[in-house]
């Protein structure tokens, strides 16, 4: 349980750095949408961390599935962010 909560509180952190460049920077420009999109990103993400950590024992296995979780959750946000590969979700 405390680990779970470590990591919704890494992913909320996660969710505010988009906050803080729109604070700085005119270049960073969200929408409520795109704060929905990355929070239920970030949330499934950092819930399937949790659920890699305590289903496998070996380390090796859970480096190799959280990797694959994170090469995952790069190509999603990509393709939700500028559309790398053309498809129906892209946000441009």
């Amino acid at each position: 349980m405390k680990r779970r909560f470590i990591l919704l509180l890494l992913a909320a952190f996660l969710w505010t750095i988009p906050v803080l460049a729109m604070l700085v920077t005119g270049e960073v420009r969200w929408t409520l949408l795109d704060f929905a999109a990355a929070a239920v990103l970030l949330g499934i993400a950092a819930l399937s961390v949790d659920a890699i950590l305590g289903r496998f024992a070996s380390p090796r296995a859970r480096i190799a599935a959280v990797a694959c979780l994170v090469l995952a959750l790069a190509i999603i946000w990509a393709e939700l962010a500028v559309g790398v590969f053309g498809s129906v979700f892209a946000g441009s």
